[in-house]
């Protein structure tokens, strides 16, 4: 392992921001703030909402900078991609921004029945054959109900095709309250301050004319069904592996 990534490893143990609990820490302590986070994490009482998958952190930076009104916190399992916003919320002391180092399949461990006022995913993975791993799959919807405040609301953001026609037909499907849905974010006109916040993520695939998509809507309360999903066609520069794609772009 590099030095460099050691340093990352050591960072995150002294940041203040920065809770990790992988799987094991979980078994063996449990968490302390479930149900507490405002209070105890953040002290200040403000509603709270989730990045899952954050990454490197730069939405839920970007997020906490432009609503002060709101807590945020990034989820990921990936200390040293976490360590980039962690550094940042630290450097600048940003006080309503932290991080949560554990895998997302634990999510129900860490927030309390209605705790969660908003959650975004942010480009996930669109896990094509796997559809338990999605995490817009009912397996996650239904994890996430048990933590979202009434109301609650769930955000897509992605640049996957296949990700966008799944879950928008999951979510016409289940009969869910939309909010807003577009496969164009930034043709559209539906585009605000918080939308349009664009991580070097986001950027890279703009700039290959990438369209952006967006899904906000509601869970509701009636158990989730999946929808069918043999027929929607697969990403296919997001099937290959990263190296091959991008050879496969240049010669194209």
């Amino acid at each position: 392992m590099g030095k460099n990534k050691l340093k990352k490893f050591a960072d995150m143990e002294r940041f203040r921001c920065a809770l990790q609990y992988p799987r094991e820490a979980l078994l063996r302590e449990g968490f302390p703030y479930k149900g507490k986070w405002s209070e105890e994490v953040f002290g200040n009482g403000l509603p709270l909402t989730l990045e899952l998958g954050c990454g490197k952190g730069e939405y839920t930076v970007a997020l906490a900078r432009t609503t002060p009104e709101m807590n945020f916190t990034g989820v990921d399992i990936k200390g040293a991609r976490l360590w980039s916003g962690a550094k940042t919320v630290e450097e600048e002391g940003i006080p309503n921004a932290a991080f949560l180092r554990t895998e997302i399949e634990n999510i129900t461990s860490f927030f309390a029945p209605g705790e969660v006022s908003e959650i975004w995913i942010t480009f996930p993975d669109p896990q094509m054959q796997k559809t338990r791993k999605r995490l817009t799959s009912t397996r996650f919807l239904e994890m996430y109900r048990t933590f979202l405040a009434p109301g609650g609301v769930v955000h897509l953001k992605t640049d996957s095709p296949f990700l966008y026609e799944y879950t928008r037909r999951l979510v016409e499907h289940n009969r869910l309250d939309v909010l807003r849905m577009t496969d164009d974010l930034y043709g559209s006109g539906m585009a605000d301050e918080t939308t349009s916040i664009k991580t070097c993520y986001e950027q890279q695939w703009l700039a290959r004319g990438k369209k952006i998509k967006l899904i906000s809507f509601r869970l509701g309360e009636a158990p989730l069904v999946e929808p069918r999903e043999d027929d929607i066609e697969r990403d296919d520069y997001r099937a290959y592996p990263r190296g091959a794609a991008d050879a496969s772009r240049s010669q194209a």
